[in-house]
């Protein structure tokens, strides 16, 4: 009787093994979603965690915004930025560069430094509490002005480029949207105050 019931539980297992459900496959990875442009204010202080590394007295010099092919610009945002800052108990000058997608050497995925120089004093330095406005708003800032308006109709393919630096034009930090392939080229600007956001000049 004994032997009778250890090859019925033996088979009573055997059988619950057997009706167990199949294990599902394993599951395909979906493809990661494309890069996407970034805001300039973002892009920054992903840089500035870096420029810490380098020089913990670190102040911002200079933003530009960089086109790059794999990402198209859209909306105040790109792709690619490039932050300067400054170090006053070095004296020197370091260029870190941010993209939201592998470019070139230059511009590799993420927060890379490019090069380090002297300081020249040529531009002043700034806090990095004075950057509160973001590139986006900026830029709707600008388009709301009516000189802009005016302007992207007899130019609606101009390419559009940001510059963030405190320059002997205003006494705040400020944005300067600029139209055309480089700024020395450019024959419309406008600039936008970078703390409050608001409106400061048209430059021509």
């Amino acid at each position: 009787m004994g032997n009778r019931k250890i090859l019925a539980f033996a088979l009573l297992a055997a059988l619950a093994g057997c009706s167990e459900a199949p294990k599902p496959a394993a599951e395909t990875a979906e493809p990661a979603p494309p890069p996407v442009p970034v805001d300039g204010q973002k892009a920054f202080f992903q840089a500035y965690v870096a420029a810490r590394s380098w020089a913990s007295d670190a102040q911002g010099l200079r933003l530009e915004s960089v086109d790059i092919p794999e990402v198209k610009s859209e909306d105040g945002k790109y792709g690619a930025w490039r932050a300067t800052f400054v170090s006053p108990a070095k004296q020197r000058v370091a260029i870190f560069n941010y993209a939201v997608a592998h470019s070139s050497d230059k511009f590799p995925k993420g927060v890379f430094q490019d090069h380090e120089e002297g300081y020249g004093r040529a531009e002043k330095p700034w806090p990095v509490s004075a950057l509160k406005t973001s590139s986006e708003k900026v830029l709707q800032t600008a388009l709301e002005r009516k000189e802009a308006k005016d302007y992207m109709k007899k130019n609606p393919d101009k390419r559009v480029a940001m510059l963030l630096e405190q320059t002997n034009r205003h006494p705040n930090l400020a944005w300067r949207v600029v139209w055309g392939e480089s700024i020395s080229r450019s024959d419309f600007s406008i600039f936008v105050d970078a703390s409050s956001g608001a409106f400061l000049e048209v430059m021509r």
